[in-house]
Protein backbone atom coordinates (compact mmCIF):
# COMPACT_ATOMS: atom_id res chain seq x y z
CA UNK A 1 0.00 0.00 0.00
CA UNK A 2 3.04 2.28 0.08
CA UNK A 3 2.34 3.41 -3.49
CA UNK A 4 -1.22 4.38 -2.54
CA UNK A 5 -0.01 6.28 0.52
CA UNK A 6 2.41 8.19 -1.70
CA UNK A 7 -0.38 8.93 -4.17
CA UNK A 8 -2.64 10.16 -1.38
CA UNK A 9 0.05 12.48 -0.04
CA UNK A 10 0.59 13.82 -3.54
CA UNK A 11 -3.14 14.52 -3.81
CA UNK A 12 -3.11 16.27 -0.45
CA UNK A 13 -0.41 18.64 -1.69
CA UNK A 14 -3.14 20.17 -3.83
CA UNK A 15 -5.35 20.98 -0.83
CA UNK A 16 -4.90 24.66 0.01
CA UNK A 17 -5.58 26.06 3.46
CA UNK A 18 -8.38 28.61 2.87
CA UNK A 19 -6.87 31.18 5.23
CA UNK A 20 -3.10 30.79 4.76
CA UNK A 21 -3.40 29.99 1.03
CA UNK A 22 -0.66 27.39 1.03
CA UNK A 23 -0.78 23.57 0.73
CA UNK A 24 -1.65 21.78 3.96
CA UNK A 25 1.26 19.39 3.39
CA UNK A 26 3.66 22.33 3.27
CA UNK A 27 2.22 23.73 6.50
CA UNK A 28 2.68 20.49 8.44
CA UNK A 29 -1.06 20.01 8.84
CA UNK A 30 -1.08 16.40 7.59
CA UNK A 31 -0.24 14.36 10.68
CA UNK A 32 -0.60 10.89 9.17
CA UNK A 33 -1.87 8.99 6.14
CA UNK A 34 -2.77 5.32 6.07
CA UNK A 35 -4.48 3.06 3.53
CA UNK A 36 -5.87 -0.34 4.55
CA UNK A 37 -6.11 -3.48 2.45
CA UNK A 38 -9.62 -2.53 1.29
CA UNK A 39 -8.35 0.78 -0.13
CA UNK A 40 -9.86 2.98 2.59
CA UNK A 41 -7.65 6.00 3.29
CA UNK A 42 -7.40 7.40 6.82
CA UNK A 43 -6.06 10.94 6.94
CA UNK A 44 -5.31 12.82 10.16
CA UNK A 45 -5.25 16.60 9.72
CA UNK A 46 -4.04 19.08 12.33
CA UNK A 47 -5.91 22.38 12.30
CA UNK A 48 -3.98 25.50 13.24
CA UNK A 49 -6.29 25.99 16.22
CA UNK A 50 -9.05 23.99 17.87
CA UNK A 51 -12.45 25.11 16.63
CA UNK A 52 -11.11 26.53 13.36
CA UNK A 53 -14.10 28.19 11.64
CA UNK A 54 -13.12 26.72 8.27
CA UNK A 55 -12.63 23.13 9.48
CA UNK A 56 -15.59 21.88 7.42
CA UNK A 57 -14.06 23.38 4.27
CA UNK A 58 -10.71 21.72 4.96
CA UNK A 59 -12.35 18.37 5.70
CA UNK A 60 -14.39 18.52 2.48
CA UNK A 61 -11.37 19.52 0.38
CA UNK A 62 -9.28 16.67 1.83
CA UNK A 63 -12.07 14.19 1.19
CA UNK A 64 -12.53 15.32 -2.40
CA UNK A 65 -8.81 15.28 -3.15
CA UNK A 66 -8.19 11.80 -1.73
CA UNK A 67 -11.36 10.36 -3.27
CA UNK A 68 -9.94 11.16 -6.69
CA UNK A 69 -6.92 8.89 -6.20
CA UNK A 70 -7.17 5.71 -8.26
CA UNK A 71 -7.46 2.68 -6.00
CA UNK A 72 -9.00 4.55 -3.05
CA UNK A 73 -12.39 3.12 -2.13
CA UNK A 74 -13.20 5.34 0.83
CA UNK A 75 -11.89 8.26 2.89
CA UNK A 76 -11.91 8.82 6.62
CA UNK A 77 -10.73 12.23 7.83
CA UNK A 78 -9.96 12.97 11.46
CA UNK A 79 -9.35 16.54 12.61
CA UNK A 80 -7.08 17.50 15.47
CA UNK A 81 -5.26 20.65 16.51
CA UNK A 82 -1.62 21.65 16.48
CA UNK A 83 0.34 21.75 19.70
CA UNK A 84 1.91 25.00 20.90
CA UNK A 85 5.27 23.85 19.58
CA UNK A 86 3.79 23.04 16.16
CA UNK A 87 2.06 26.41 15.96
CA UNK A 88 5.27 28.18 16.92
CA UNK A 89 7.10 26.35 14.13
CA UNK A 90 4.31 27.24 11.69
CA UNK A 91 4.50 30.93 12.58
CA UNK A 92 8.27 30.87 12.16
CA UNK A 93 7.84 29.21 8.78
CA UNK A 94 5.25 31.78 7.66
CA UNK A 95 7.67 34.56 8.56
CA UNK A 96 10.43 32.97 6.52
CA UNK A 97 12.30 31.81 9.60
CA UNK A 98 12.35 35.26 11.21
CA UNK A 99 11.36 35.54 14.85
CA UNK A 100 10.87 39.30 14.84
CA UNK A 101 7.59 40.60 13.48
CA UNK A 102 8.17 43.22 10.87
CA UNK A 103 6.09 44.81 8.14
CA UNK A 104 6.71 42.85 4.94
CA UNK A 105 5.34 45.64 2.72
CA UNK A 106 7.93 48.11 4.03
CA UNK A 107 10.87 46.01 2.85
CA UNK A 108 12.74 47.28 -0.22
CA UNK A 109 12.36 43.88 -1.91
CA UNK A 110 8.59 43.67 -1.39
CA UNK A 111 6.72 42.96 -4.62
CA UNK A 112 3.37 44.01 -3.19
CA UNK A 113 2.00 47.30 -4.50
CA UNK A 114 0.36 49.16 -1.62
CA UNK A 115 -2.45 51.51 -2.66
CA UNK A 116 -3.71 53.97 -0.05
CA UNK A 117 -7.17 55.25 -0.93
CA UNK A 118 -7.50 58.70 0.64
CA UNK A 119 -9.93 61.59 0.73
CA UNK A 120 -9.99 65.01 2.29
CA UNK A 121 -13.48 64.61 3.74
CA UNK A 122 -16.05 61.93 4.41
CA UNK A 123 -19.08 61.21 2.27
CA UNK A 124 -17.27 61.03 -1.08
CA UNK A 125 -17.60 57.27 -1.46
CA UNK A 126 -13.99 56.44 -0.65
CA UNK A 127 -14.77 53.06 0.96
CA UNK A 128 -17.08 52.11 -1.89
CA UNK A 129 -14.30 52.91 -4.34
CA UNK A 130 -11.87 50.86 -2.23
CA UNK A 131 -13.86 47.62 -2.20
CA UNK A 132 -14.91 47.84 -5.84
CA UNK A 133 -11.37 48.65 -7.01
CA UNK A 134 -10.00 45.75 -4.95
CA UNK A 135 -12.61 43.43 -6.40
CA UNK A 136 -11.83 44.65 -9.92
CA UNK A 137 -8.12 43.92 -9.40
CA UNK A 138 -8.95 40.45 -8.09
CA UNK A 139 -11.12 39.86 -11.17
CA UNK A 140 -7.99 40.40 -13.25
CA UNK A 141 -6.32 37.48 -11.49
CA UNK A 142 -4.40 39.55 -8.94
CA UNK A 143 -3.91 38.49 -5.33
CA UNK A 144 -5.46 41.33 -3.33
CA UNK A 145 -5.67 42.19 0.36
CA UNK A 146 -7.93 44.87 1.79
CA UNK A 147 -6.98 46.67 5.00
CA UNK A 148 -9.64 48.83 6.61
CA UNK A 149 -7.51 51.49 8.29
CA UNK A 150 -10.52 53.70 8.98
CA UNK A 151 -10.43 52.75 12.65
CA UNK A 152 -13.29 55.00 13.76
CA UNK A 153 -15.54 54.74 10.72
CA UNK A 154 -14.82 51.20 9.52
CA UNK A 155 -17.33 50.25 6.84
CA UNK A 156 -15.44 47.63 4.84
CA UNK A 157 -16.97 44.64 6.74
CA UNK A 158 -20.48 45.88 5.91
CA UNK A 159 -19.61 46.42 2.26
CA UNK A 160 -18.17 42.92 1.91
CA UNK A 161 -20.80 41.09 3.97
CA UNK A 162 -18.38 40.36 6.82
CA UNK A 163 -20.15 41.95 9.77
CA UNK A 164 -20.22 38.65 11.65
CA UNK A 165 -16.83 37.40 10.47
CA UNK A 166 -14.14 36.69 13.06
CA UNK A 167 -10.49 36.34 11.97
CA UNK A 168 -8.63 33.27 13.15
CA UNK A 169 -5.69 33.89 15.46
CA UNK A 170 -2.77 31.49 15.72
CA UNK A 171 -0.91 32.45 18.89
CA UNK A 172 -1.15 36.15 18.10
CA UNK A 173 -0.79 35.86 14.34
CA UNK A 174 -4.04 36.90 12.68
CA UNK A 175 -5.36 35.36 9.49
CA UNK A 176 -7.25 37.79 7.23
CA UNK A 177 -10.80 36.77 6.40
CA UNK A 178 -11.11 35.37 2.86
CA UNK A 179 -14.11 36.49 0.81
CA UNK A 180 -14.84 36.75 -2.92
CA UNK A 181 -11.17 36.41 -3.84
CA UNK A 182 -10.01 39.04 -1.31
CA UNK A 183 -8.20 38.81 2.03
CA UNK A 184 -9.71 41.31 4.43
CA UNK A 185 -8.98 42.69 7.90
CA UNK A 186 -10.74 45.44 9.84
CA UNK A 187 -11.04 46.54 13.43
CA UNK A 188 -14.76 45.97 12.92
CA UNK A 189 -14.07 42.22 12.87
CA UNK A 190 -12.24 42.33 16.20
CA UNK A 191 -14.74 44.27 18.31
CA UNK A 192 -16.69 42.51 21.05
CA UNK A 193 -19.94 43.92 19.68
CA UNK A 194 -20.98 45.80 16.56
CA UNK A 195 -22.01 48.87 18.57
CA UNK A 196 -18.68 49.15 20.40
CA UNK A 197 -17.08 52.56 19.91
CA UNK A 198 -13.35 52.81 19.13
CA UNK A 199 -11.77 55.86 20.76
CA UNK A 200 -8.05 55.33 20.30
CA UNK A 201 -5.41 57.98 19.70
CA UNK A 202 -1.63 58.23 19.62
CA UNK A 203 0.37 55.15 20.66
CA UNK A 204 -2.63 52.81 20.93
CA UNK A 205 -3.81 53.68 17.43
CA UNK A 206 -0.26 53.32 16.10
CA UNK A 207 0.05 49.89 17.73
CA UNK A 208 -3.21 48.72 16.14
CA UNK A 209 -1.95 49.70 12.69
CA UNK A 210 1.37 47.96 13.37
CA UNK A 211 -0.50 44.77 14.24
CA UNK A 212 -2.64 44.97 11.11
CA UNK A 213 0.49 45.21 8.97
CA UNK A 214 2.93 42.94 10.86
CA UNK A 215 0.83 40.49 12.87
CA UNK A 216 -1.59 39.64 10.07
CA UNK A 217 -0.41 36.87 7.76
CA UNK A 218 -1.25 38.40 4.39
CA UNK A 219 0.69 35.90 2.32
CA UNK A 220 1.96 36.81 -1.14
CA UNK A 221 -0.07 39.76 -2.40
CA UNK A 222 0.07 41.61 -5.67
CA UNK A 223 -1.86 44.49 -4.12
CA UNK A 224 -2.73 45.67 -0.63
CA UNK A 225 -5.54 48.22 -0.92
CA UNK A 226 -5.87 50.34 2.21
CA UNK A 227 -8.99 52.33 3.05
CA UNK A 228 -7.74 55.41 4.90
CA UNK A 229 -9.92 57.53 7.14
CA UNK A 230 -10.80 60.92 5.65
CA UNK A 231 -8.54 63.86 6.42
CA UNK A 232 -4.92 64.16 7.48
CA UNK A 233 -4.89 62.80 11.03
CA UNK A 234 -3.03 60.22 13.08
CA UNK A 235 -3.65 57.26 10.77
CA UNK A 236 -2.26 58.99 7.68
CA UNK A 237 0.83 60.04 9.63
CA UNK A 238 1.40 56.59 11.09
CA UNK A 239 0.96 54.76 7.79
CA UNK A 240 3.24 57.26 6.09
CA UNK A 241 6.01 56.16 8.42
CA UNK A 242 5.23 52.45 8.22
CA UNK A 243 4.65 52.23 4.45
CA UNK A 244 7.14 54.63 2.84
CA UNK A 245 6.79 53.03 -0.60
CA UNK A 246 2.99 53.13 -0.68
CA UNK A 247 1.18 54.95 -3.47
CA UNK A 248 -1.83 57.18 -2.87
CA UNK A 249 -5.07 57.53 -4.80
CA UNK A 250 -7.14 60.59 -3.86
CA UNK A 251 -10.94 60.33 -4.08
CA UNK A 252 -13.05 63.45 -4.49
CA UNK A 253 -16.43 64.54 -5.84
CA UNK A 254 -17.05 67.30 -8.40
CA UNK A 255 -17.99 70.13 -6.05
CA UNK A 256 -15.50 72.80 -5.02
CA UNK A 257 -15.72 72.13 -1.27
CA UNK A 258 -14.70 68.51 -1.74
CA UNK A 259 -11.91 69.36 -4.20
CA UNK A 260 -10.20 71.82 -1.87
CA UNK A 261 -9.91 69.37 1.04
CA UNK A 262 -8.93 66.51 -1.30
CA UNK A 263 -5.89 68.55 -2.32
CA UNK A 264 -4.79 68.57 1.31
CA UNK A 265 -4.90 64.76 1.45
CA UNK A 266 -2.65 64.57 -1.60
CA UNK A 267 -0.27 67.16 -0.20
CA UNK A 268 -0.09 65.23 3.07
CA UNK A 269 0.97 62.10 1.21
CA UNK A 270 3.77 63.99 -0.53
CA UNK A 271 5.00 65.33 2.81
CA UNK A 272 5.37 61.69 3.90
CA UNK A 273 7.38 60.83 0.75
CA UNK A 274 4.53 58.82 -0.73
CA UNK A 275 3.67 59.22 -4.39
CA UNK A 276 0.19 60.32 -5.45
CA UNK A 277 -0.55 58.26 -8.55
CA UNK A 278 -3.86 59.86 -9.41
CA UNK A 279 -7.31 61.18 -8.58
CA UNK A 280 -10.70 59.51 -8.81
CA UNK A 281 -13.76 61.71 -9.20
CA UNK A 282 -16.63 59.77 -7.65
CA UNK A 283 -20.31 60.59 -8.21
CA UNK A 284 -19.09 62.55 -11.23
CA UNK A 285 -22.43 62.69 -13.02
CA UNK A 286 -25.80 60.99 -13.40
CA UNK A 287 -27.14 59.57 -16.63
CA UNK A 288 -30.87 60.25 -16.89
CA UNK A 289 -33.46 59.62 -19.58
CA UNK A 290 -35.12 62.82 -20.75
CA UNK A 291 -38.95 62.63 -20.46
CA UNK A 292 -39.29 64.85 -23.54
CA UNK A 293 -36.91 63.40 -26.13
CA UNK A 294 -36.37 59.95 -24.65
CA UNK A 295 -32.59 60.26 -24.97
CA UNK A 296 -30.07 59.71 -22.19
CA UNK A 297 -28.34 62.87 -20.99
CA UNK A 298 -25.53 63.55 -18.56
CA UNK A 299 -26.70 65.46 -15.50
CA UNK A 300 -23.99 67.12 -13.41
CA UNK A 301 -25.72 66.79 -10.04
CA UNK A 302 -22.77 68.08 -8.00
CA UNK A 303 -21.22 70.37 -10.60
CA UNK A 304 -18.22 69.58 -12.74
CA UNK A 305 -14.45 69.69 -12.77
CA UNK A 306 -13.58 68.83 -9.18
CA UNK A 307 -11.46 65.82 -10.06
CA UNK A 308 -9.61 67.60 -12.85
CA UNK A 309 -9.01 70.57 -10.55
CA UNK A 310 -7.51 68.36 -7.82
CA UNK A 311 -5.33 66.56 -10.37
CA UNK A 312 -4.10 69.84 -11.84
CA UNK A 313 -3.39 71.44 -8.47
CA UNK A 314 -1.50 68.42 -7.18
CA UNK A 315 0.51 68.14 -10.40
CA UNK A 316 1.66 71.73 -10.01
CA UNK A 317 2.21 71.45 -6.27
CA UNK A 318 4.06 68.12 -6.23
CA UNK A 319 6.14 68.65 -9.36
CA UNK A 320 5.03 65.57 -11.29
CA UNK A 321 1.95 64.53 -13.23
CA UNK A 322 -1.00 63.46 -11.10
CA UNK A 323 -3.61 62.26 -13.61
CA UNK A 324 -7.38 62.08 -13.29
CA UNK A 325 -7.65 58.29 -13.26
CA UNK A 326 -11.41 57.86 -13.49
CA UNK A 327 -14.75 59.62 -13.40
CA UNK A 328 -17.14 57.24 -11.70
CA UNK A 329 -20.78 58.08 -12.43
CA UNK A 330 -23.52 58.02 -9.81
CA UNK A 331 -25.31 54.67 -9.65
CA UNK A 332 -27.82 53.68 -6.94
CA UNK A 333 -26.71 50.09 -7.46
CA UNK A 334 -23.21 51.00 -6.27
CA UNK A 335 -24.56 52.07 -2.88
CA UNK A 336 -27.01 49.17 -2.78
CA UNK A 337 -24.17 46.72 -3.35
CA UNK A 338 -22.38 48.14 -0.32
CA UNK A 339 -25.48 47.75 1.83
CA UNK A 340 -25.98 44.17 0.65
CA UNK A 341 -22.33 43.24 1.14
CA UNK A 342 -21.62 42.44 -2.53
CA UNK A 343 -19.65 45.05 -4.55
CA UNK A 344 -21.19 46.18 -7.83
CA UNK A 345 -18.22 45.00 -9.91
CA UNK A 346 -18.97 41.45 -8.74
CA UNK A 347 -22.66 41.51 -9.67
CA UNK A 348 -22.95 43.90 -12.63
CA UNK A 349 -19.51 44.76 -14.04
CA UNK A 350 -21.15 46.10 -17.20
CA UNK A 351 -22.87 49.00 -15.42
CA UNK A 352 -21.14 52.36 -16.07
CA UNK A 353 -19.89 52.87 -12.50
CA UNK A 354 -18.49 49.34 -12.30
CA UNK A 355 -17.04 49.55 -15.82
CA UNK A 356 -15.20 52.73 -14.87
CA UNK A 357 -13.52 51.01 -11.92
CA UNK A 358 -12.83 47.86 -13.95
CA UNK A 359 -11.05 50.03 -16.54
CA UNK A 360 -9.03 51.65 -13.75
CA UNK A 361 -8.03 48.22 -12.42
CA UNK A 362 -6.85 47.27 -15.91
CA UNK A 363 -4.83 50.48 -16.09
CA UNK A 364 -3.20 49.83 -12.72
CA UNK A 365 -2.56 46.15 -13.40
CA UNK A 366 -0.91 46.79 -16.76
CA UNK A 367 1.44 49.57 -15.73
CA UNK A 368 5.12 48.91 -15.18
CA UNK A 369 6.38 49.50 -11.68
CA UNK A 370 8.44 52.67 -11.44
CA UNK A 371 11.38 52.54 -9.03
CA UNK A 372 11.86 56.31 -9.08
CA UNK A 373 11.64 57.66 -5.57
CA UNK A 374 11.42 54.24 -3.89
CA UNK A 375 13.57 53.59 -0.84
CA UNK A 376 15.66 50.61 -1.88
CA UNK A 377 17.65 50.17 1.31
CA UNK A 378 20.94 50.73 -0.50
CA UNK A 379 23.73 52.77 1.07
CA UNK A 380 26.34 54.23 -1.34
CA UNK A 381 29.97 53.59 -0.47
CA UNK A 382 33.28 54.96 -1.66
Amino acid sequence: MSDLVTAVRTALSGVIDPEIHRPITELGMVESVDVDDAGVASVSVLLTIAGCPLSNTIEADVTNAVSGVEGITGVQVSLGAMSEEQRAELKKQLRGGREERDIPFAKPDSLTQVLLVASGKGGVGKSSVTVNLAMALAARGKSVGVLDADIYGHSIPQMLGLMDAMPTSVDGMIMPVPTMGLRVISIGMLKESRDQVIAWRGPILDRALQQFLADVYWGDLDYLVVDLPPGTGDVALSLGQKLPNAEVIVVTTPQQASAEVAERAGTMASMLDQKVIGVIENMAYLTATCPHCGEDHRVDVFGTGGGAEVAGTLSARLGYEVPLLAEVPMDPALAAGGDLGVPLVATAPERPAAASLMALAERLASRKRNLAGLKLGVTPVG
